[in-house]
């Protein structure tokens, strides 16, 4: 099954050539869409709201179902079965916090960033100088991870083992996607996402069919193949517990982990920017509809790619793979329809790195240009009205330069720790501050800076002293440790993902700097805010389509 640290009859070029004809497709309609103006800042940051409810659910999809979420997935239900499978349960119910608690309220209240929602009733400056941070860290975190992830599925799909061939390949998609902003801003990026959300749920969706129709679509004949290939674990692999149930702490460990997933979604800046590309916020509820079943369908087909590659691939074989467990839907891929499909399996796959980069890139080159330029240093007075837009091109150069290095570092470590900073960082520092801004009359800026500092910080914190980073035992098969640094122990803090202490404790941080403040809410702008979020009325004044 493996050769020269790849899939054995892989065809590198193939495999390359498939990508570049996605590549030069989405580009091509990246230049189409970008005719229509985007030089103003409403146009280049939200696509000045022209996508449709339906048209922005296939995008978000896009946006969210990332690199972990095919691959990772997929790898996870193949080892570890139903333990696996509560992920992608984690990551679908998330959307019904977003549906219910945040989608209409943020498309009702902001304009372009986080920080228009949260500055609303405060005073600007601190306040949308933190959001910008928070968003800048969560944004980075996550590129990093797809960036190195990057580079980890070229020594599985292209054969290039090298450290050096796989940071070019990480330049490549690092230029592509600062391509995709530079020229298509919103609109361009949200057509990707749509074309890679077709391609990518199409794709799981064939490859489903065709496990099941090789078991007479029978799902219990699949289970049972993946039970006789589990060997004398195999059994485990129905019952919940193999991977979060032999102790007490990892068990705690793995609630954590759901609480980060659950509640990170709907603290995601890009995320949230993606409810202002659509005209209203009955559009935006629409659209997270949408989302919403797209991704529950698309997370149906990883319990079957999941256990069928189990059952075809084997879990020794997965596990044997360079890329470990995300090796096993490609491996699976292969087994189905050799080559060929391994080819299209791998240009999704990197069609979704590409995708969710430039998602992450636009949207934290907003942040820093709309809430730290345009309302923190130049106070709200731009002389040029293109300044601030030219300043968010500038911005999205620096930040894939910086994604490139970042993952080029980032390479053959563990990233796993990225993401789920990522997501802890939202649901800790994010999502309570908006929750507060959007429902407590008398929160104010001191609550909502030592929310989100507080919340950012204390994470942080724990994930460096964490098992995460250092001080888990080597493996006995590898000779590695499972931690990031190898040969060090400096941990304290027992979890992987700190989201069971950092997410309650930012919500107090918030509740305490707000009451321990003399700092009196604005009642008009508390009325307005509530007003507004609710009913929508006032939006057209100060949003521009």
């Amino acid at each position: 099954m493996l050769a020269q640290g790849g899939v054995e009859g892989s065809d590198p070029i193939l495999n390359i050539t498939i990508f570049g004809l996605f590549v030069v497709f989405t580009l091509g309609i990246v230049i189409y869409v970008s005719r229509r103006a985007t030089s103003s800042a409403s146009d280049f940051y939200t696509a000045g709201g022209g996508f449709s409810g339906p048209q922005n659910g296939v995008a978000i999809s896009g946006d969210y179902l990332s690199a972990a979420s095919f691959l990772g997935i997929a790898g996870a239900i193949a080892l570890n079965g139903y333990d696996g499978f509560l992920y992608s349960i984690g990551f679908l119910v998330a959307w019904l916090v977003a549906l219910l608690l945040v989608a209409e309220l943020l498309r009702n209240t902001g304009k372009y960033t986080m920080g228009d929602v949260l500055a609303f009733r405060m005073r600007q400056r601190p306040v949308r100088a933190a959001a910008a941070t928070s968003t800048l860290a969560v944004s980075f975190f996550y590129l990093l991870a797809q960036m190195a992830g990057a580079g980890g599925l070229v020594a599985l799909l292209l054969n290039i083992t090298d450290g050096f061939g796989q940071s070019v390949v990480i330049a490549i998609v690092g230029a592509v996607m600062i391509a995709y902003v530079l020229i298509g801003g919103m609109r361009g990026t949200t057509w990707v996402q749509i074309i890679k959300a077709v391609l990518l749920i199409a794709g799981a969706g064939v490859m489903t069919i065709w496990v099941l129709a090789l078991y007479g679509f029978n799902f219990s004949a699949v289970l049972a193949d993946a039970v006789r290939a589990g060997g004398e674990t195999g059994q485990a692999l129905l019952n919940p517990g193999k991977q979060y149930g032999k102790t007490a702490i990892t068990q705690i460990d793995f609630l954590s982990l759901g609480l980060a997933l659950v509640l990170g979604t709907a603290g995601l800046p890009h995320i949230l920017m993606r409810f202002y590309t659509v005209p209203t916020a009955k559009e935006a509820r629409r659209s997270v509809v949408w989302a919403i079943w797209l991704i529950g369908l698309f997370y149906v087909f990883t319990l079957v790619l999941g256990y069928g590659a189990g059952a075809l691939v084997g879990p020794e074989a997965i596990r044997a793979a360079p890329g470990g467990a995300n090796s096993a839907a490609p491996l699976l891929a292969y087994e189905l329809g050799g080559t060929v499909l391994l080819g299209v399996i791998a240009a999704v796959a990197f069609a979704t790195i590409l995708a969710v980069v430039a998602g992450l890139t636009i949207t934290a080159s907003a942040s820093f240009a709309h809430d730290i330029y345009a309302n923190v240093i130049k106070k709200g007075e731009l002389s040029d009205p293109n300044e601030e837009v030219k300043v968010a091109r500038i911005t999205a150069v620096v930040i894939g330069v910086v994604a490139i290095a970042g993952g080029i570092l980032a390479n053959g470590q563990n990233i796993a720790f990225l993401v789920a900073l990522a997501f802890a960082v939202a649901a800790s520092a994010n999502l309570p501050t908006i929750l507060y801004s959007l429902f407590w009359k008398r929160f104010n800026t001191s609550g909502a800076l030592w929310s989100i500092y507080g919340g950012l910080g204390v994470t942080v914190l724990l994930i460096v002293f964490s098992p995460v980073v250092s001080g888990k035992p080597v493996d006995a098969a590898t000779g590695r440790s499972a931690s990031m640094l190898q040969g060090v122990d400096f941990h304290w803090f027992p979890l992987d993902n700190p989201g069971i202490v950092s997410i309650p404790l930012s919500f107090l941080l918030g509740y305490i700097g707000t009451v321990l403040s003399k700092e009196k809410p604005n009642a008009d702008k508390v009325s307005e805010m509530a007003v507004r979020s609710l009913t929508g009325v006032g939006v057209e004044k100060s949003v521009a389509h």
